[in-house]
């Protein structure tokens, strides 16, 4: 399990993407792990990232978008970042 990034944890980038995942997986209706699994993610991994505690790399940016059936571009839209 990937431990909460200490120089990025909290930071207000990194909480407004995990509110974005956060809200697109409740529309799909999805538990963390039900999300996890598709994404492809360890689920204690998703919960850190809705949390904002983790600083994600691209290409789990890309699994989440994927998973979540839309582009890396349009997450980081909908997060406003």
């Amino acid at each position: 399990m990937a431990k909460p990034s200490p120089s990025h944890n909290r930071k207000k980038e990194l909480v407004s993407l995990g509110i974005a995942i956060k809200a697109l997986r409740l529309e799909k209706g999805w538990s963390q792990e039900a999300f996890a699994d598709h994404a492809e993610i360890d689920r204690s991994y998703a919960g850190g990232i809705e949390r904002g505690e983790h600083n994600l790399a691209i290409i789990n940016i890309i699994k989440i978008s994927t998973a979540l059936g839309i582009s890396a571009a349009k997450l980081l839209e909908i997060a406003q970042l």
